[in-house]
């Protein structure tokens, strides 16, 4: 997966299941102070993992403007948009 700046806070997050499709999973603010919309906090819930302490973010290759393929997740990504599928479900407005 790769993050890119979009503006100011702002960020989307792709997900590659081979080197000619791409998933847009999230777009979205980048706050710390808000746990519930904050983007990355989402990725956490949308991958279905709690993030380790004081972790930090390492980007792969391919999001420093390398000439590396991104990393590609192929079959694994089903479950990831799965998951996203049914989280988004359980926050529709009535």
């Amino acid at each position: 997966m790769c993050v890119k700046h979009l503006s100011g806070s702002l960020r989307v997050v792709v997900a590659f299941d081979s080197p000619r499709r791409a998933w847009i999973l999230l777009v979205g603010r980048h706050d710390d102070d808000d746990q519930i919309m904050d983007i990355y906090a989402e990725l956490y819930r949308v991958l279905g993992v709690d993030p380790p302490e004081a972790a930090g973010r390492l980007k792969p290759p391919c999001c420093d403007e390398a000439p590396d393929l991104p990393p590609l997740l192929g079959a694994s990504l089903t479950d990831v948009l799965d998951r996203a599928t049914k989280i988004r479900k359980t926050r529709r407005c009535p």
